[in-house]
């Protein structure tokens, strides 16, 4: 990912206007492809996070939840006890709600049986990848999918593993954060930088 800083002049997805601190995010992170455990455990927690609440709200406490969840390594959440769950429920930097709390450790837990029987979690996440010739020609705003038969494969799948707070809508976006799927829309200038990192990434396996 680039490391120069946003062009303020870009046109971009029409989600990210009125939140300029989400342009980072939309520029160097959106749809860029992701193969790192630790990260895609990441997402797939805040995604948890997210539902009911807007992708917004959870950015602007990203930093709080890397605190609150030792950076997401699944093997440290995993080992979260009750004591753990009474002291994120009392920290106002995270969204406090005990069931995804609860979820989000439970969640961990099953992170090394995914990789056992998969290779890895990122392995595991990557078979979920749309044919790209299944894909739309054009992406406007208005008519992107809120889920997937991809999206519903990957929540059914999970949920056989005993996956909590991750249905095919809540799938589908992390699906589309993290590269599974480029849904910068006609127009937006990241889109092709977008196609071009994923044409170079090397699928897990």
């Amino acid at each position: 990912m680039p490391d120069d800083p946003p062009r303020d002049d870009l046109i971009r997805c029409p989600w990210v206007e009125g939140a300029s601190e989400l342009v980072p995010y939309h520029d160097d992170e959106w749809g860029f492809p992701q193969g790192e455990d630790v990260r895609l455990f990441e997402k797939m927690s805040l995604e948890s996070f997210q539902a009911g609440l807007s992708w917004r709200t959870i950015y602007n406490k990203r930093p709080n939840f890397r605190r609150a969840f030792k950076d997401f390594v699944p093997a440290r959440v995993a080992r979260f006890g009750p004591r753990d769950v009474e002291r994120l429920l009392g920290d106002a930097g995270i969204v406090r709600h005990r069931g995804k709390i609860e979820a989000v450790i439970h969640n961990a837990g099953l992170v090394a049986q995914i990789a056992a029987d998969h290779g890895s979690l990122a392995a595991f996440v990557w078979q979920y990848e749309p044919d790209p010739s299944a894909r739309p020609e054009q992406l406007l705003w208005g008519s992107l999918p809120s889920e997937s038969a991809e999206s519903k494969a990957l929540s059914k799948q999970l949920k056989r593993y005993g996956w909590r707070f991750f249905g095919p809508t809540t799938a589908y976006a992390f699906m589309q954060s993290e590269g599974l799927v480029n849904d910068h829309v006609e127009g937006c200038e990241i889109r092709a930088r977008v196609e071009a990192a994923r044409g170079a990434f090397e699928r897990p396996s």
